[in-house]
Order: structure tokens, then C-alpha cells, then sequence
């Protein structure tokens, strides 16, 4: 038997709730039941326990996403699960999608590597506190970059504390030296060897990541998996992505000519020669490469994030990998299956019309200050009217508050949310920081217990948060 629910609602909100229940043509039968308010968003919960007299053989109730009030116990007075949906009536079908129907984000086949481009400059706990931050933005792998014509002593003693701590490691370097002394002292992989040094894989257990040589020369990578594809050896191979300007386009086309010489070799694709080399948001860098990547299944790539403007690459990735890889199992566009990433800009920026917000004005009975952004500029409105605008210093003056400086230091605050979401189309909800999506730190953003996180792939768990030593190795990292 089909599942039957309530929606409560306003007066102004109904037809729009029973025009959009009926377009989505749901899976349980439902009733909707006018409160006796005409807006919605002032409903509640003393209030539905006051005037709901009749619950309509409901098996559960659907309160308006605004609604105030304890719901736990609200529930349990009324003997029926009360949750609230979502704060705009557009957004139920999404709702009730993502409820039903959860995507499966925590699947993906593509593997980080995250290099840490200047490890011989830095000691071995400014190396575990880089990689403990990148294990916990999603890398799979530490890759150590050597620098050219740069001693690195302690190379074989930083791949024994990485391992030590559950990593699994790279080695990153055009010097047979050190590839040799990476592969003896127990990394995993080896970047890169080429057609001449593919002897290193004699002496040690390593898996190479072989690239062409020369640069761009196809035929020698061939040759190179010719000699290799009997099956005893794993590798991956990378053609290399080069820099906009400096071959870019070209260095795509080798990738997919890689892929349909070789449909079943491993591929790695270095994304960081455009995230790191384009002054441009790297989400929508990420974006468009992982794509490529989810349809020539590659599976490797190699991510950096020394300039600061690319300072999450590798968080992107993470998320990123997840939704192309969940969009390429359904057969769908990347889209509408999660919002991580677009922390700039939003589907459904302003979600009140400036209508809707004039008849809400109307309704106040309070002296608090409710403020809500449209496509009109931010609107900021108590029982004593409302004010429209897209500058909060000119708000100042008609707000009352010069003797409250509590109060001002508030709606300065929100105000200032409200601009900020205002100016870039975000979406803008009182009392709630803005969303960034993957741009805002896990940890910052309380989305992450410290003590208790395991990085992906691994069996890490970075106990320089969870024993309070990150800020003096930070301070390690930075002298170094």
C-alpha cells in the first residue's frame, strides 16, 4: 500500500504545492492541508500543535522548510514522523528524489596521486603533514617530486615513514638515481621511466609509469607496451598533458589515440600542467578533464597543488571522480547529482520571487529583521516594512540599531552574506554561513572529525590532527 502523507502549508503557497505534487506524478498518495496562515515560512511547530485537529490518515507529515520548532517532540505528540522538507516548493521533486533514490557517491575507479612537487626541500614531518592533508582531500597515493639537480638524502627515510603510516607511495623523477633508490626502498610507483630506463624495472618491484620519449613520440610508448603487455608486469602509461599554448589540444588527441591503440592499458593523465598553469578556477578545469578522463577511462592522475589558487585540486578531484563515475554507470549528464562543485554559482539562486517577498513583509507582526536576497537585491523587512537594495551600508541608516551594537554587529554580518550571494548567484539563507561546495575546507567546516577520519583508500588515520601536533609542524613546513 502506497505510503500517504500531509503537506502543511500556507494560504499563498497551495495551489503552487498541489501544482508541483501532481507534475511529479509521486509514488504515495498525499493530502494538502492549509494551516490557517497565509505564509507558510511563519508556521510553527507550537502552532501545528495547536491547530492540527485532523491528520488525514497520513503516515507522515511534510512541514514547510522554514517552520521553526522541536520536530522530535512534536512527532511524538502527535504519534507520526514530522520532518521538515525542503524550504522552496520547486525543490520538492529533488527531495524526494534524493530520498528515494540516493546517488551512490562513495564508488569511483579513478586513483589520486597527489605530488608533492618540492619534497627534497622539506624535512620528513613537513612531508607526513602535506601528505596527511592531501589523504585527507582524497589522494590515494603520496608521489614524492625530486627536483632536478637536487640532493634528496632523505628520500629512502621518507618512504619508510609513509609506508610506516599506511600511505602507499610514488617516487617522481627523471633521475635513474632516484627512481632506483625510490623502487629499492619499497615505493609503489615509479614516474617515469621511458623506453631507455625501462631496465629499473629489472631491480626493483615497483609499478613504472612509462611516458614517451621523446616528448610526444607515440611509437616509443608503443614499443615500450608491446614489450610489456604478456601480463607479468603492471604499468601505466602517460602521454602527457601539456599546457595551454604549449600543445595542449594536441597532447588531448594523444590520449585518445592512446586509448584506441590500447583499449585495455592503464592510463595516467597529469592534470596539474592546466589546473596549476591557467589563472583560472580549477574546479571547472577539473571538471572538463575528469570527463575526459570517465570517458577513455583512465583511471590514474597525477594532481598537484603548489599555486594558490589551486590549493583544492585535489579535493576536487575527489568529488569529481564520484560524480562522473556515478553519471557514467547511469548513462546521464553530470548533473543535478551533486552541487560540490559549482561554489560560485547555483541552480536555483533566488528562490523567492520579490512578490512573494512583499506579501511575507506584510505578514510580520515582529520587530525582527528577517533579510532574504532575490533578483532584485537583498531585502531586509520587519513588522515596520521593508527596505530593497544591493548596498548594506546604505541599509544603515533606516534599521535603527546605532544604539545596539550587538544587534548591528548582526545584520552587518548577514547583510554582508547577503551581498556577497546577492553579487554571485548563490543561495542565501539567514542564521547559515554561504556555501562553498569542495572550495571550503572539510575540517573548517566541521564537515570531519579529525579523530575518527580515515583517507580514502587507506587505512590512515592523521594523527597529527587528532594529537594536536598540526600547527607545530605546519610551522616545521613553513621554515623549511
Amino acid at each position: 500500500m502506497a505510503e500517504h502523507i500531509l503537506f502543511l502549508t500556507g494560504k499563498l503557497a497551495e495551489k503552487q504545492l498541489v501544482r508541483t505534487l501532481g507534475d511529479m506524478q509521486p509514488d504515495f498518495t498525499w493530502t494538502v492541508h492549509v494551516l490557517g496562515v497565509s505564509v507558510a515560512a511563519l508556521m510553527t511547530a507550537d502552532m501545528i500543535r495547536r491547530r492540527l485537529k485532523e491528520t488525514f490518515g497520513a503516515d507522515r507529515i511534510i512541514i514547510p522548510g522554514r517552520c521553526r520548532g522541536d520536530l522530535d517532540a512534536l512527532s511524538a505528540d502527535l504519534g507520526l514522523k514530522v520532518e521538515r522538507g525542503p524550504e522552496e516548493i520547486h525543490d520538492l521533486p529533488e527531495f524526494f528524489g534524493k530520498q528515494r533514490h540516493p546517488l551512490d557517491l562513495s564508488r569511483y575507479e579513478l586513483r589520486i596521486f597527489a605530488e608533492i612537487v618540492d619534497a627534497p626541500q622539506l624535512s620528513v614531518d613537513a612531508i607526513m603533514v602535506r601528505a596527511e592533508r592531501y589523504a585527507l582531500n582524497g589522494a590515494n597515493v603520496i608521489d614524492l617530486g625530486c627536483l632536478p639537480e637536487t640532493p634528496f638524502p632523505h628520500l629512502v627515510e621518507t618512504i619508510g615513514a609513509l609506508k610506516l603510516r599506511g600511505f602507499e607511495v610514488s617516487v617522481d623523477s627523471l633521475d635513474p638515481q632516484d627512481l632506483l633508490a625510490g623502487g629499492q626502498a619499497g615505493a609503489d610507483f615509479l614516474l617515469s621511466l621511458t623506453e631507455e630506463t625501462l631496465w629499473i624495472m629489472n631491480e626493483v618491484a615497483s609499478t613504472p609509469i612509462l611516458i614517451p620519449s621523446p616528448h610526444g613520440d607515440l611509437e616509443s610508448l608503443d614499443r615500450v607496451i608491446a614489450r610489456l603487455e604478456d601480463g607479468r608486469r603492471p604499468f601505466i602509461v602517460d602521454p602527457i598533458l601539456d599546457p595551454i599554448h604549449f600543445g595542449f589540444t594536441e597532447s588531448i588527441t594523444r590520449y585518445h589515440r592512446v586509448r584506441r591503440r590500447h583499449p585495455n592499458v592503464e592510463i595516467m593523465m597529469g592534470v596539474g600542467n592546466l589546473t596549476e598553469l591557467t589563472h583560472c578556477d580549477t574546479a571547472g578545469i577539473n571538471g572538463l578533464l575528469l570527463g575526459i578522463c570517465s570517458e577513455l577511462h583512465i583511471r590514474q592522475i597525477l594532481a598537484t597543488e603548489v599555486s594558490r589558487h589551486a590549493r583544492t585540486a585535489i579535493r576536487e578531484a575527489d568529488r569529481l571522480r564520484r560524480i562522473m563515475f556515478a553519471a557514467r554507470e547511469m548513462n546521464r549528464l553530470p548533473k543535478q547529482i551533486d552541487d560540490g562543485l559549482m561554489a560560485i554559482h547555483e541552480r536555483r539562486p533566488f528562490p523567492l520571487e520579490p512578490w512573494a517577498i512583499e506579501e511575507l513583509t506584510k505578514a510580520i507582526k515582529d520587530p525582527s529583521y528577517r533579510i532574504l536576497v532575490s533578483d532584485e537585491g537583498v531585502h531586509i523587512f520587519n513588522r515596520n516594512g521593508q527596505h530593497k537594495g544591493h548596498d548594506p551600508f546604505g541599509f544603515f541608516p533606516s534599521l535603527g540599531v546605532e544604539d545596539d551594537g550587538g544587534h548591528a554587529f548582526y545584520l552587518g554580518v548577514e547583510l554582508a552574506r547577503a551581498e556577497i550571494a546577492f553579487q554571485l548567484g548563490k543561495r542565501y539563507t539567514q542564521d547559515q554561513p554561504l556555501q562553498w561546495g569542495a572550495m571550503a575546507d572539510p575540517l573548517v567546516a566541521g564537515e570531519i572529525d579529525p579523530h575518527t577520519y580515515k583517507a580514502a583508500g587507506t587505512t590512515l588515520k592523521p594523527s597529527s590532527w587528532a594529537d594536536g601536533r598540526l600547527k607545530t609542524l605546519d610551522a616545521k613546513e613553513e621554515k623549511t
